[in-house]
């Protein structure tokens, strides 16, 4: 049924692509898989009046101060860009202001923050129902959300912060829980017909790694800096090697972090719309039925990619904030 629905929603957004590209169907395609992976300041479902949310834009400059409006300002009745109050959406998918003198901040709700602050929604409803269960049960079988929550709360305690961080790890718990589940929550709602690819966007992805960064560095024990800038049992000529080495390492596995579920996660949306798109380039009944194999086959995989690359994600983090507190014998 998901993929009947997704399939119903992008055939006319890959059509209305294919016209907009002058009947092209390679161009237009590749811009119906780039409007559905990269951020925009609308979100679009279908074709037609009621099919496009209209995101509202907040700009702040210092001649005109706070401006607020909808992004439909942009768009013309064919859904052509144009500008609007000195602005224009450039080809980076950017507001701009027309006058190259005057710039403006911009703090407007872009798909991507739309989608962001739905999952915060749905994480809150879900975690508080599960709290007022424990309260009002305190002794009690967890029942509804309560019970669905509770195993992978305790497989993240008992499989993932004991075994890596130690003693230590109940300080952690709160932080290791919230990253699981938004990036898990992210990844498998992002999956929907229609909805915003937040878990592959890079910025996003960049602050939750820089998140396990701050957390690593700022609990790291004087062991774990020793380690970086005077590296036990390492000759001291060899140190002029080892110590910058083990400085960029700081920053390679937050690096690491961020490009692998960056590239996973939008791998994995693009390959989907590339196979829908096929259908459509081809224009032919055998690539349509292989299409639609392929893609209700990738679509499985995507859900299981979307549990271990929050799994991975949260795994990683507990092993570098368990090497950052770690303390170490010494004879």
């Amino acid at each position: 049924m998901s993929f009947l629905a997704l399939f119903l929603l992008l055939v006319p957004a890959l059509s209305s692509a294919k016209a907009s590209s002058g009947g092209d169907d390679k161009e237009g395609a590749t811009d119906f898989i780039l409007h559905h992976v990269v951020d925009d300041y609308t979100w679009h479902f279908f074709d037609g009046d009621y099919g496009t949310i209209y995101l509202p834009v907040i700009l702040y400059s210092e001649d005109r101060g706070i401006e607020v409006f909808s992004s439909h300002h942009f768009y013309n009745e064919a859904h052509e860009k144009i500008a609007y109050n000195g602005y224009e959406i450039s080809e980076d998918g950017h507001i701009a202001a027309l006058d190259e003198g005057r710039h403006a901040m911009d703090f407007s709700i872009t798909k991507n923050t739309a989608m962001l602050i739905l999952i915060m929604i749905v994480l809150s409803v879900i975690v508080l129902s599960a709290a007022r269960h424990y309260k009002k049960n305190p002794r009690t079988a967890p029942k509804g959300v309560a019970s669905f929550l509770e195993p992978i709360i305790i497989y993240i305690r008992d499989e993932i912060a004991k075994p890596n961080i130690g003693k230590k790890y109940e300080k952690f718990m709160p932080y290791l829980l919230t990253l699981f589940f938004f990036i898990w929550f992210g990844n498998l709602l992002g999956l929907l017909p229609g909805a915003s690819n937040l878990t592959g966007n890079i910025a996003v992805t960049f602050v939750l790694a820089m998140f396990t960064f701050v957390f690593t560095n700022i609990n790291g024990n004087k062991d774990y800096w020793k380690h970086v800038f005077a590296t036990p049992g390492v000759p001291k000529p060899l140190l002029l090697i080892m110590v910058p080495v083990e400085f960029v390492g700081l920053f390679t596995k937050p690096f690491s972090l961020m490009v692998r579920l960056f590239v996973a996660i939008t791998a994995g949306h693009i390959v989907i719309l590339s196979l829908i798109a096929l259908v459509f380039i081809f224009q032919s009944h055998a690539v349509g039925v292989a299409s639609t194999i392929m893609v209700i086959f990738i679509n499985m995989i995507e859900l299981l990619v979307a549990t271990i690359q929050a799994y991975v994600f949260t795994l990683f983090s507990a092993m570098y904030i368990g090497a950052a507190v770690a303390e170490h014998e010494h004879h």
